[in-house]
């Protein structure tokens, strides 16, 4: 069996709470516009928006406000007005504030890996946003290094395992999302271990691979420790 020396971790609904802030949001969004169309309908636009303008605003809030926006003129056919879009850019900018939550055994996991293993964190999305998460976390200490990406792909985890660790084959990425955390982790060769929160963005969904070696997942990270103790033997 390999040596496991580096674990990754997720940021956003693996070590604090995340989604229920844009939940809440697309809510509010909803409220604004249901004189011009239904919330099922306004959520299906908005989900289309969001996935059409990644490739030009990328992950987090800042891209999540411009395609409400966007949203916004499409389904008032460019007759959105005025105040609606002032509430919405209100509604981004409190979203950009908004309060640190740690899920539970955070602290107790990052505590009992420090100094047994190279604990990195791996996060995308806006970088001022993730940097001040990450400082009112007071969480920083426990990683001997950070990585705010643009996008998680196999490469991605290549080059942050090698960089900071003995390669992929030695890490092991922790997170809630299949399609960001564990698939691209387990093509780059590392462990990919599958983390579920109750609230998953759409986009992040994806069929477990349960047939995969190096596949696992665990109802919390209390069952993280364990885990690597059944890895390392």
């Amino acid at each position: 069996m390999t040596r496991l020396t580096t674990i990754g971790f997720d940021a956003d609904d693996t070590l604090w709470q995340n989604e229920q802030f844009f939940r809440l949001t697309e809510r509010q969004f909803a409220d604004l516009l249901a004189d011009f169309a239904e919330p099922e309908h306004l959520s299906a636009r908005l989900l289309e928006a969001e996935k059409r303008n990644l490739a030009h605003y990328g992950f987090g809030i800042k891209g999540f406000t411009l395609s409400m926006i966007e949203t916004a003129l499409e389904v008032t056919d460019g007759k959105v007005p005025g105040e609606i879009i002032g509430r919405i850019v209100s509604a981004g900018r409190e979203m950009l504030s908004h309060p640190i939550e740690t899920l539970p055994h955070v602290h107790d996991t990052l505590e009992a890996l420090t100094g047994t293993h190279r604990l990195v964190l791996i996060t995308k999305g806006d970088l001022f946003d993730q940097e001040r998460k990450l400082a009112q976390s007071g969480l920083g200490d426990f990683f001997d290094a950070v990585e705010i990406v643009s996008d998680k792909s196999a490469a991605t985890y290549q080059r942050a395992f090698s960089r900071h660790g003995d390669g992929p084959a030695h890490a092991m990425m922790v997170g809630n999302s299949l399609r960001s955390d564990v698939l691209p982790a387990i093509e780059a060769g590392s462990w990919g271990t599958y983390v579920p929160h109750e609230l998953t963005w759409n986009y992040e969904h994806a069929e477990e691979p349960a047939s995969a070696p190096r596949f696992a997942k665990i109802a919390s990270l209390a069952e993280l420790g364990p885990l690597i103790e059944t890895v390392k033997r």
